[in-house]
């Protein structure tokens, strides 16, 4: 079942061992190439200290927080060699320009949910303008309608497809 983003942020993170919350998880980290959460930036809950916490180290989501199996799991940023370039990145979905590919504004990314077992973000959920949304509302888009994620916006399919006259004939 997926999970709207809120659900990530801001929530406890829970050591199996010592039954306790260890850490905060403040937000999430997306890697942009393919929408997946990597893991979360953590406020220890003692010092302070600004951690990591791995995606391969969470064992579980539950209504209280993160389940981990202990506080050692959580790094400091400078000991993950395979996420630095993700982190230097600091992606962001939400608040992200959504474009059609032909080149239509469509909104900004006001939500997105993911799977808690894979941790990808299956869909995006986009705020549209005010005078769109008087129509609409706000547009679901899944991941599979998104054709390129740029630092600046996101670029999906064209949202209309034009029928060609022989085929509305025969409908």
């Amino acid at each position: 079942m997926l999970q709207l983003s809120n659900t990530f942020i801001n929530r406890p993170v829970l050591s199996l061992r010592t039954g306790a919350p260890v850490a905060v998880a403040v937000s999430p980290i997306i890697n942009p190439t393919n929408l997946k959460i990597e893991g979360f930036h953590c406020s220890d809950s003692v010092s302070k200290q600004h951690l990591i916490l791995v995606a391969q180290d969470i064992r579980d989501f539950i209504q209280q927080g993160i389940v981990i199996n202990d506080h050692e799991v959580l790094a400091e940023p400078d000991e993950l060699v395979r996420l630095q370039k993700i982190l230097e990145l600091n992606f962001d979905v939400i608040g992200k320009p959504v474009e059609t590919l032909a080149k239509e504004k469509v909104g900004k990314v006001g939500d997105y949910a993911a799977d808690p077992k894979t941790l990808y973000i299956q869909k995006l959920y986009v705020s549209q303008s005010l005078l769109k949304s008087l129509g609409g509302g706000t547009l679901s888009i899944d991941r599979t309608q998104i054709n390129e994620i740029t630092p600046k916006h996101i670029v999906i399919n064209d949202l209309t497809s034009k029928v060609p006259a022989a085929a509305r004939a025969t409908a």
